[in-house]
């Protein structure tokens, strides 16, 4: 079932929340009340996204092709910018999250109930940098990709999100420092880039789809230069829930992740439908910008074939963070990754 998303500042959702809670009492946050067994009614829940990415296919395909509907549930996604997206399951205003591993564990440092992924979607880091038209590197050994940023104006989206963190720890092995040696501009909103770089605030971006190819659409930049996904599995976009939600509520995240997993298949067995979809969701985008979006998709191997989220792929998001600074100290693969429900639906 498919509802209209709407875009929740942070304050806003700090707002929103107290009001929330106190109406709710003992309700579980981030859900309606659950219908009675038996009498047809779908159970809501609330997943937030800190932006409207492609690269989440498999929870839009879930609403529009009804699999979270099978499973009585009735799914809604709320766009929270700017790092909201956390915000809103800490304050209840949120039932779920979709976005890295590594925010949630940016979030749970000295949580009494911290945030656990259940189930995988993209597992690959999913964006890549562009440069302005015209603008390129001589070649792509580090010395000749070096020696291009140097000195560059790159859009690399807002601190301490993950392409923010992705373009330093990049930066860093090449030997330059992200603080002195370029000008990283840091939006909060990510859709912004294209007009960064069109209107010559940026000469470098960081994106995703659908920017980059609105990006080549628009003659603003060509095809990327670079490709984060050749970082191999990465935990970059995973769906997590509270503990204490695991605890109370195992049926609810069970009923979950058996629809994501049923869109994922779908997502690799009808590119169709698939398409359809993120056409639906993105109606903006011309038929050559889907096209071009779904094959970079798959060509990327973007999408998680099983849900897992591999010890791998968690241990290559986290040393992102610990190289640039962003975080310190242990973590544990356990405290931050529950494959229960993966494991369970198998």
């Amino acid at each position: 079932m498919k509802r209209k998303k709407r875009v929740v500042p942070l304050l806003l959702l700090l707002a929103i929340s107290i009001g929330l809670l106190s109406a709710c009492g003992n309700k579980e946050a981030g859900t309606a009340d659950a219908a009675a067994p038996g009498n047809g009614k779908l159970k809501k829940i609330v997943i937030a996204e800190p932006l409207h990415s492609t690269g989440y296919l498999p929870l839009y395909l879930a609403q529009r092709e009804g699999y979270f509907a099978k499973q009585g549930l009735d799914v809604e996604v709320i766009q929270a910018a700017g790092g909201a997206h956390i915000t809103a399951v800490v304050s209840g205003d949120a039932w779920g999250v979709i976005g890295g591993v590594e925010s949630n564990a940016l979030g749970n440092k000295n949580s009494s109930d911290p945030i656990v992924s259940v189930v995988n979607a993209v597992n690959r880091a999913n964006v890549y940098l562009v440069a302005k038209k015209g603008l390129a590197p001589a070649g792509d050994s580090p010395e000749q990709m070096k020696e291009f940023l140097k000195g560059k104006k790159i859009a690399a989206g807002r601190h301490g999100g993950t392409p923010n963190l992705l373009t330093r720890y990049y930066l860093i092995s090449l030997g330059l420092d992200p603080e002195k040696d370029v000008t990283l501009l840091e939006p909060a909103d990510a859709s912004t880039v294209v007009t960064m770089v069109q209107q010559g605030a940026a000469d470098i971006a960081n994106g995703a789809e659908p920017q980059i190819s609105d990006g080549v659409a628009k003659g603003v930049w060509d095809e990327p230069f670079y490709k984060f996904h050749d970082l191999g599995d990465f935990s970059y976009s995973v769906l997590s829930v509270k503990r204490s939600t695991i605890e109370k509520d195992p049926e609810t995240v069970q009923k979950f992740t058996n629809a994501i997993l049923e869109a994922l298949k779908t997502v690799q067995s009808d590119k169709e439908l698939a398409t359809k979809d993120l056409k639906a969701e993105f109606p903006t985008l011309s038929d050559d910008a889907i096209k071009a979006s779904m094959d970079r998709a798959y060509a990327d191997n973007l999408w998680s074939l099983d849900g897992q989220i591999s010890e791998a792929g968690v241990k290559q998001d986290m040393d992102v963070m610990i190289k640039t600074g962003i975080y310190s100290g242990d973590y544990s693969y356990a405290d931050l990754v529950d494959m229960q429900f993966v494991n369970q639906a198998k």
